[in-house]
């Protein structure tokens, strides 16, 4: 049905991103943000298609997630699209083996998520609260979970195996499992048309760079390695994540008398940009700060820029060619600095930057942003939309 509507929701701890979209153009006629859910200031906030921004207060009290969900109920009948909705999708951050393509949710799946919820401890209860709010609202509709983690299940073996005691996967299934699987799935679809190439025999590496970021090798349309791991705190230097760190350190601020969350938290909440910087986890922030001569902005951009440089280095070795490496993301998309820096970095690879397109590639233009004649292949930049994917794939349940 070329009319056919998804509901999209995404739903964090104390947020929730939706979007109601066209599943076949992924045109969105609805997109909004619940935030500050628990707080006295909860509130959602959405724009509709030729409609300026408009904000609303949500009760205290509750569920939040509940009552946003009750409020997007409203707006979706307000807009009289009637049949045209098809069903649900929801984002899920982890579906670890279990989960290998979207799925319909019934209390069965409900609680494999909800057991899987040791390896998201951040994500996985919220995401089950934002699917419970919107079985209640949408009973008749079918809801369909799209797992971040469900594109990296087809690394092979040698790439998600821990080098670690082989029970401690048996019994408690550490291993990689990457996310961000929306993203790169999206981008590389995409790169694969701009460059004329079928999909199933293109090899790309894609690079999401934004508060959170990852790197994902990909070999003839699937994953074959990627940066983050058992958790999303693996791989790159993020917003406030600390990426690769060598474990040793955890033992050895738990002797010096830190206590478990101190350093979780220190490494999860206060690392990475805003760890090393001392002054913000935002990249705008930083490249501001460099400008006016601030030298832990200024380290902080050589330490990320170089770390995501040696990993597209090093994920030249699962592929047997490189067709491009694709930026995308926030950061990705828009930070004309950043990416001139990881392009600096990979001199070797023989890159050389096309100044004018990358200018011209930043706030959604996206397009080619350097060649390397040494390898045949192309920097490119290309916008991702997560939600497009979430909602094509929950459409194809549609009743």
């Amino acid at each position: 049905m070329s009319n056919s509507l998804v509901l999209v929701l995404n739903a964090g701890s104390s947020s929730l991103k939706f979007a109601l979209m066209n599943a076949q153009t992924g045109e969105a006629i609805l997109s909004g943000l619940g935030e500050c859910f628990g707080l006295e200031d909860a509130r959602i906030s959405w724009k509709r298609e030729g409609q300026d921004k408009q904000e609303a207060m949500l009760e205290q009290g509750g569920n939040h997630h509940e009552k946003a969900v009750s409020l997007i109920v409203e707006l979706v009948e307000s807009m009289n699209v009637g049949g045209q909705l098809v069903a649900i999708g929801h984002r899920v951050v982890h579906g670890g083996e279990k989960f290998a393509a979207a799925t319909r949710l019934n209390e069965d799946v409900l609680a494999e998520i909800e057991a899987l919820s040791d390896l998201a401890p951040l994500h996985n209860p919220a995401n089950v609260m934002g699917i419970r709010a919107a079985m209640k609202a949408f009973p008749a509709l079918p809801q369909v979970a799209v797992f971040d983690s469900a594109f990296h299940q087809t690394m092979p073996q040698k790439a998600f195996t821990g080098a670690i005691l082989n029970e401690l996967y048996t019994d408690y299934g550490i291993r990689r499992y990457g996310f961000h699987g929306t993203s790169h799935y999206f981008v590389t679809r995409e790169a694969a048309k701009q460059l004329d190439k079928n999909v199933d025999e293109a090899n790309f590496i894609s690079v999401h760079l934004g508060n959170g970021a990852s790197v994902c090798a990909v070999r003839n349309g699937q994953s074959v390695d990627t940066s983050m791991g058992f958790t999303p705190l693996s791989g790159l230097m993020m917003g406030t994540r600390c990426g690769d760190l060598d474990p040793g350190i955890i033992e050895f601020l738990l002797k010096k008398g830190w206590s478990q969350e101190q350093v979780f938290e220190a490494l999860n909440k206060k690392s990475g940009f805003l760890g090393v910087s001392g002054l913000t986890s935002d990249a705008r922030g930083i490249l501001e700060a460099m400008e006016s001569g601030h030298e832990g902005a200024k380290l902080a951009f050589e330490v990320f820029t170089y770390r995501v440089a040696k990993y597209i280095g090093s994920y030249m070795i699962p592929l047997d060619s490189i067709d491009a490496i694709i930026f995308t993301g926030g950061i990705g998309e828009n930070s004309l600095p950043i990416r001139r820096e990881i392009l600096k970095n990979l001199k070797l690879l023989g890159f050389v930057e096309d100044e004018a397109g990358n200018e011209a590639a930043r706030f959604g233009n996206g397009g080619v942003i350097a060649k390397s004649e040494l390898l045949g292949a192309v920097a490119i930049v290309v916008p991702t939309n997560e939600e497009f994917v979430i909602a094509s794939q929950a459409a194809e349940f549609a009743n």
